[in-house]
């Protein structure tokens, strides 16, 4: 998919094959419908009310949704902010969709769809963090829309009650994607020699931390556990292990200058030198 086509027909051939057409949710009953997805699936004590959802489309940041038979199945919002690097961008901070509808496509079509609005207003890059220990997340931001991590923060939103993190440290990759390239990236970016610093080894799949320092020039592989969540509930010590482990190895990787490239489907982070602009 190449970056020189139009960016609303990616968005909605995309929802098409998702099974879902795309509309910006800009009205006060838009915003109920956001907030009963929001429930839905976050099963948060902190979730956003609908006078903030109210603000967001009276200021321009109107929300976009995937509907289907007439329901809101998913939606995605953000708003314009200021970066010391990048300048104006686009703060992606919540993209979700029912747990019906996962999988399938939907939420690659709001992103295209967010991808979109931004490029109607002048914008050529979009931010956001995700849990680095996440596997889905992070394949589908550096694989299906082809962003890198070039950031990272640890204990970034400081103690969360939602039931998904509640009792974790809410360490964050912070994904940068550059929306003047194409929004996929199917295969792995040519990266030179890998060094391994960080593994897992065994049926308990426990970290395995190397004495390997990420070279300044090459490449660094950073594993996470096969299914991080499961794994906090059946061994919640096991889970700290990995929190650390993984937090020194992405840190050491940025202090090398690497960033989160690609991300292997058997459980491995691919950081490698910043790609050019």
């Amino acid at each position: 998919m190449a970056s020189a086509g139009d960016p609303w027909k990616e968005a909605h051939d995309a929802a098409a094959s998702a099974g879902v057409s795309l509309h910006p949710l800009a009205t006060l009953e838009d915003a109920d419908r956001v907030i009963d997805v929001m429930g839905a699936t976050r099963a948060s004590a902190e979730q956003l009310n609908r006078d903030f959802v109210r603000a967001l489309q009276g200021s321009g940041n109107v929300p976009y949704g995937a509907v289907e038979d007439g329901r809101l199945v998913g939606y995605v919002l953000g708003w314009l902010g200021v970066d010391p690097e990048d300048g104006l961008h686009v703060h992606s901070h919540m993209l979700a969709v029912l747990p019906g509808r996962r999988h399938g496509g939907v939420g690659r079509a709001l992103k295209l769809a967010q991808r979109a609005q931004a490029i109607d207003a002048g914008v050529r890059v979009v931010r956001w963090t995700f849990d680095p220990l996440v596997a889905r997340n992070a394949y589908f931001n550096l694989v299906k829309l082809g962003a890198v991590a070039d950031r990272f923060h640890r204990y970034y939103y400081g103690d969360m009650e939602d039931a998904i993190n509640r009792g974790d440290r809410s360490d964050r990759l912070e994904a940068r994607w550059d929306l003047d390239a194409a929004p996929s990236r199917p295969t792995p970016p040519a990266l030179g020699n890998m060094e391994v610093v960080l593994g897992r080894e065994g049926p308990a799949d426990r970290p395995a931390p190397t004495a390997v320092r990420p070279p300044e020039e090459g490449s660094a592989e950073v594993w996470i556990p096969s299914d991080y969540s499961s794994l906090r509930e059946a061994d919640p010590d096991l889970a700290a292990r990995w929190r650390d482990a993984v937090a020194d190895a992405i840190e050491a990787c940025r202090k090398a200058g690497l960033v989160a490239r690609h991300f292997q489907r058997d459980g491995a982070y691919l950081f490698g030198p910043q790609p050019p602009p």
